[in-house]
């Protein structure tokens, strides 16, 4: 897999605002970038808009392009707007009601209104089968053939296009659930079927439904738009495999997105993360918080040592809660790898409001691509983030996206004189300011969530700043947080894109093995991490990795018995030994102490589940060092023009530096501003911002 100087890697983000698109060479290390409207009808055409733009700049041949990756919401837009697939649940006899009884969680506890969300298959389309297993996965009845028969019969006669099998206990014994797929494919060889025992084995039955179920859901919508652009790829003649980046911010094939689309409904914010690990590492920061904020929502997320901090469940399609992120239990709770992230609705196109007490709000609604806000000139009326941003004197009308679309600054101060300022008795621009403390308060929460919630201080942190509006805010959430310094990659606004093209290809593999681990049956644990390792080098030699490029995790989730959540603990890639079960027994008790605030190692302990991560690592491509300069950013100054700021309480006329002129070593004292095509950085007064290799600005306060 060496590069040579004729080929190209392609990452194409799709957002709810625009489609973002990194092309490398893979010999240089240069890379361009395109950003164009996302296109909701069919996302597949923004897409290919982002490919004929690289095709048009670069003039390169289908052949180069040897290597295309893709973050999409299809899957999550689907879940979200329900518009996901006819499916149906079978289930073991007696738990028909599974999905309908849910969880003994309200997400309001004291809004009496509240209403769960509806089962993504409702009750007609959940059929029982004659079957039973115990909790060691041993037969107490027989599936009953006759009974699966009859039960895929009804639902093809209610028109599913979708089939989801969930037996109890499937997670120790999957022989039924595959001879229940068998009697279907008998009957619908179309039809799209998923597996509790291969999408999710762990235990914890409505969890594993939820799962399976949310599978099947959106299995066929992500089969067709998948198809969709490996079509319109191969009429282009572009012979690369696409992949696809999952919840947990590894890859995948388009084949195994296809079977498990459930892996990448958090595909585009996990690609971020991963772009900040790498970012932060080349600027000597293994420790980071990356900072995402773009047209709809902003996400913060934990990177240690290099690594980003990975969830092992999260809930999808649920609502946000009183502060930052997903209220818990308002959406379907998924099992599964996912990047540790805290969402708010607090993107650029998130709309400003006044509430029936007369008070400031912004989000959760945005004004999407279309039509955008109302400084697009789309039709959009409506006050959001970009419009406050831009009264305040922070963006360039005549510099939007390099120049390629001009902002219209009367409208989006009337957007905001007519919906905010005039009934709070303020003028524009002190109701833009406000528009922006808000959604910055909602940015510093989630990132008090994702550090300090987790047991780490954030002023041990870098922040890594990206998005399309993401370095206009950073200096000042870093300064409320104290975070010692902020890091802006070269093209923060494409920077997700760009992720995708520095990660790895993955795979996840998980097992339920409940028993003490001081009693722990060392013979069946190493049994368990061979046949995942089996499994895993299997699947990656077959996807052309060698043996040296496979990277292989084990872990255990422990828990003090008693306690219904576990943590997860690493493991040496290794036969277990008697030592290494007193090892972790150690670790589990200083993260629960560092998670919790205490321990109990008294205690006994039980292992949950075990899990490895097989990583295919590929090759990252070398990025361009830009020139060496002096201190003096000369060269990149623009002119200037006024920007308000809060802390000095006035317009102050700030200098204007141009992003792609600066050279390493330039010092730019603030207040500034510093322009590139898809993003601005807003320097405040009392900080610097130094450049480094790579063309990276690290902001730091002046003292």
């Amino acid at each position: 897999m060496q590069p040579d100087a004729s080929t190209y890697r392609l990452g194409v983000d799709i957002g709810g605002t625009f489609t973002d698109g990194v092309l490398i060479d893979e010999a240089s290390g240069e890379f361009l970038i395109q950003k164009v409207p996302s296109t909701p009808i069919d996302p597949s055409e923004g897409f290919l808009d982002v490919v004929n733009g690289f095709a048009a700049d670069r003039g390169m041949s289908a052949e180069q392009l040897r290597f295309v990756i893709h973050a999409t919401t299809v899957a999550t837009n689907a879940l979200l707007e329900r518009r996901g697939a006819r499916a149906g649940l079978l289930v073991t006899a007696g738990f028909r009601d599974i999905l309908e009884i849910a969880r003994q969680v309200r997400y309001e506890l004291y809004n009496l209104q509240t209403e769960k969300l509806p089962p993504l298959i409702p009750r007609e389309r959940c059929l029982e089968v004659v079957e039973r297993l115990d909790h060691r996965g041993e037969v107490l009845v027989p599936l009953d053939k006759e009974s699966v028969a009859l039960a895929v019969s009804e639902l093809l006669e209610a028109e599913i296009d979708s089939l989801a099998i969930c037996f109890l206990h499937a997670y120790r014994n999957p022989a039924h659930e595959r001879r229940a797929r068998e009697i279907a494919e008998e009957r619908a060889p179309e039809l799209t079927i998923s597996l509790s025992s291969e999408i999710a084995p762990e235990i914890r039955e409505y969890w594993r439904a939820s799962t399976t179920a949310t599978n099947a859901y959106v299995a066929p919508i992500v089969r067709r738009y998948l198809g969709s652009v490996e079509r319109k790829l191969s009429e282009r003649g572009i012979p690369a495999t696409l992949h696809i980046v999952q919840s947990s911010g590894g890859i995948m094939t388009s084949q195994s997105a296809k079977e498990r689309p459930v892996y990448m409904l958090e595909s585009g914010p996990a690609s971020g993360v991963a772009a900040a690990a790498y970012l932060a590492g080349l600027a000597g920061n293994a420790d980071a918080i990356s900072f995402d904020m773009g047209g709809t929502t902003a996400k913060a997320g934990l990177i240690r040592n290099g690594a980003p901090a990975v969830a092992l469940e999260f809930e999808a399609g649920g609502k946000s809660g009183t502060g930052a992120g997903v209220a818990k239990g308002s959406g379907y709770p998924i099992l599964g790898a996912v990047m540790d992230l805290v969402e708010v609705s607090a993107g650029g196109g998130s709309v400003a409001w006044i509430d029936a007490g007369g008070l400031l709000r912004v989000g959760p609604r945005s004004a999407g691509a279309e039509p955008g806000p109302a400084c697009y000139g789309r039709g959009g009326v409506e006050p959001t983030v970009t419009d406050a941003n831009l009264v305040l004197g922070r963006l360039n009308p005549d510099y939007f996206l390099g120049g390629r679309m001009r902002l219209d600054a009367s409208a989006a101060a009337a957007a905001i004189e007519r919906t905010c300022a005039g009934p709070l008795g303020l003028k524009a621009f002190e109701a833009a300011m406000g528009i922006v403390d808000i959604a910055d308060a909602a940015m510093v929460e989630s990132m008090r969530l994702v550090s300090i919630q987790r047991g780490y201080d954030p002023r041990d942190f870098a922040l890594v700043a990206f998005g399309g509006a993401g370095p206009m805010h950073a200096n000042r959430l870093a300064a409320e947080l104290g975070i010692p310094a902020v890091v802006v990659p070269q093209s923060p606004g494409v920077a997700s894109a760009l992720g995708m093209l520095v990660t790895d290809l993955r795979h996840d593999y998980r097992l339920t093995r409940m028993q003490p681990l001081e009693q722990a049956d060392l013979e069946d644990l190493n049994a368990v991490f061979n046949d995942f390792r089996r499994c895993a080098q299997k699947a990656l030699g077959e996807e052309g990795f060698m043996k040296e490029a496979i990277l292989l995790r084990p872990y255990t989730d422990l828990r003090y018995f008693g306690q219904s959540w576990k943590l997860p603990i690493e493991l040496p890639d290794e036969e277990l030994s008697e030592a290494h079960l007193k090892a972790v027994r150690a670790d589990f008790d200083a993260r629960h102490e560092q998670l919790y605030g205490y321990k109990v190692p008294e205690e006994p302990v039980e292992i949950v589940n075990l899990g490895l991560s097989a990583i295919g690592i590929i090759p990252k491509p070398r990025l361009i060092e830009v020139s060496v300069g002096g201190s003096s950013p000369e060269a990149a100054y623009t002119g200037s023009r006024p920007v308000y700021f809060a802390d000095l309480g006035e317009f102050v006329e700030c200098p204007v530096y141009r992003r792609y002129q600066l050279a390493q070593g330039n010092l730019i004292r603030g207040p500034a501003v510093i322009e590139e095509m898809d993003s601005n950085s807003i320097i405040h007064s009392g900080y610097s911002a130094e450049v480094v290799r790579h063309g990276t600005l690290i902001i730091r306060p002046d003292a």
